[in-house]
């Protein structure tokens, strides 16, 4: 694992465009198992070329494609029923044979991550599903309530770069929209308290700092997971777009220690809210605390006739006390 992994910075023009989808309203609806295949699901990527007044052109988020670069993510099991046991089944299959990709790199202890999220980011899952010998890999899973989902295959073919695709799953039953939790500085999981210090700053790094308490103590004997004290999901309200970090530092380099901070230096991909995962190991079990955050204006690129801007939270002459 590379030291102070980074977020890449996506296409911004697409947060403005969409609002909190399922996240606004307290209608009651019900939801049907009679869907169509969530395969391919028409989501695009966002368009080349945005970069929300940044000046550059970043690439767009994961996620946000059932089929890129040759793959295509095929959902075998496009609904469940909530609130029960299912497995859900799929393949990333190869766009130019038609087959089941079975070669794949191993990054953080596994060849796939598989990632499960409501619309309105109120569940949350990291799976780790089996693959059997014709590249069909599955999981057990029960999603708690009713309405729309996202499934995100988090992979890097053998010989490939890393990708992510993602395709919709149905979870049937009586609908009720959530809104999105508030911002907030602390998560409560489990007994125990997660703090947050810094935001994510569009067109710019950031750090940001997570510190683990239990019962008012901090946590300094993290346990390693995937090779990592801590893993960080973002995804970003309306339209899902998926980034997966890796904190600075990892167990056994000599200098990073088991808690009870966990540092990520990230950059935002746009303006916009996002949700926060971070899943921990401690006393063999693992924790995911989340948290709503929300990305400020882009900052600007400096030119030769003006000075670099300050950060949004930052007073001229002022440090915002979260250096690199």
């Amino acid at each position: 694992m590379n030291t102070g992994l980074r977020i890449t910075a996506f296409a911004a023009a697409l947060a403005a465009a969409f609002g909190l989808a399922y996240g606004v309203g307290g209608g009651v609806g019900e939801i049907s198992l009679e869907t169509g295949s969530a395969a391919h699901d028409g989501h695009a990527s966002a368009p080349p070329g945005g970069d929300g007044g940044t000046g550059g052109g970043p690439a767009a988020p994961g996620g946000l494609q059932v089929s890129e670069r040759g793959y295509t993510l095929d959902l075998k099991t496009p609904a469940v029923t909530a609130g029960r046991s299912a497995e859900l089944r799929f393949a990333i299959v190869r766009d130019a044979t038609g087959r089941a990709l079975t070669s794949y790199q191993e990054e953080h202890t596994k060849e796939l991550h598989l990632i499960v999220a409501s619309r309105d980011l109120t569940v949350f899952r990291h799976l780790h599903p089996r693959r059997a010998a014709d590249g069909t890999w599955s999981a057990p899973v029960t999603l708690p309530r009713a309405g729309a989902y996202r499934v995100f295959a988090d992979f890097t073919p053998g010989g490939g770069d890393g990708l992510t695709l993602g395709t919709d799953l149905t979870a049937s039953g009586r609908y009720s929209p959530a809104p999105l939790p508030a911002p907030a500085g602390t998560a409560e999981v489990d007994g125990y308290r997660v703090s947050l210090r810094g935001r994510p700053v569009p067109g710019r790094d950031s750090e940001l700092t997570l510190t683990v308490t239990r019962n008012g103590e901090p946590v300094r004997d993290l346990q390693p997971y995937l090779g990592a004290y801590g893993h960080l999901v973002a995804l970003r309200s309306g339209d899902l777009g998926y980034l997966h970090v890796h904190p600075n530092g990892e167990p056994g380099d000599g200098a990073t220690s088991p808690g009870p901070d966990i540092s990520f230096t990230t950059t935002a991909p746009s303006t916009g809210t996002y949700r926060l995962f971070l899943d921990f190991k401690h006393a063999g079990e693992v924790h995911t605390a989340a948290f709503t955050v929300r990305a400020g204006r882009p900052a600007r690129r400096p030119d030769a006739s003006s000075p670099p801007s300050p950060h949004p939270s930052e007073e001229p002459g002022k440090h915002s006390g979260h250096g690199h």
